[in-house]
């Protein structure tokens, strides 16, 4: 495929998976519930919250802008992912990174939300993907990103990659895990020993840690 052709594939593919992902995900819980789930960024400014989710809104502007700059003439392709496996391998990720998101969030039910509300108390979900990864959204939404960077494999589109990964890192490790260890208590640690944070068996009992790191904190 030209490259042209290959962001196009790529400002598409964004646009689909905000509909589905968002759109559609936030449409189903309204009607379960009367909310959206949208808690949208919080915190004071220069906290973690507020850090992580405008991280989160930048790493999405920047993956809708690399497909745009692309057409544009702004920036070009890198010549090292000019090979013709290389969009099939995105559009490849993309779909399982589409799906996997979508699989995850149905198996929220009604525990889904965009960003953390510190006063609710859902439901800890522990099956579907939720069995294997304690952030399977947060996976599956990298792997579509990743596949769409390499459809529009410039510079803005490694850029968004990396800096949706160090906005999930600082949303899951320094907002999500210590909400959930105050609010499920022993039931979320036992849950984080065994299982991984972003992929099976890797980051079993991070939280744990971190929670206990934060309570001798407190206590020096």
């Amino acid at each position: 495929m030209v490259m042209q052709d290959t962001a196009r594939t790529a400002l598409a593919g964004f646009a689909v998976f905000g509909l589905v992902a968002f759109g559609l995900r936030a449409a189903l819980h309204y009607r379960r519930t009367g909310t959206t789930g949208f808690v949208g960024i919080s915190g004071r400014i220069g906290s973690a919250e507020w850090l992580g989710g405008g991280l989160f809104v930048v790493a999405l502007a920047l993956a809708v802008a690399a497909p745009v700059l692309q057409l544009a003439g702004w920036v070009a392709p890198l010549s090292a992912f000019g090979a013709g496996w290389v969009p099939r391998a995105g559009l490849g990720l993309y779909v399982v990174g589409l799906l996997a998101t979508l699989w995850a969030q149905l198996a929220m039910g009604n525990s889904w939300r965009v960003g953390v509300d510190a006063k609710a108390r859902t439901a800890l979900v522990a099956t579907g993907p939720f069995r294997w990864v304690r952030n399977p959204i947060y996976t599956a939404m990298t792997v579509a990103t990743l596949g769409l960077a390499l459809l529009a494999p410039n510079v803005v589109a490694l850029l968004a990659l990396v800096t949706l990964v160090v906005a999930l890192e600082i949303q899951v490790r320094l907002v999500e895990e210590p909400y959930l260890t105050r609010t499920h208590g022993e039931h979320y640690r036992q849950y984080a020993a065994r299982t991984g944070r972003f992929l099976p068996t890797i980051g079993r009992g991070a939280s744990q840690r971190a929670a206990e790191g934060e309570r001798h904190a407190r206590i020096t």
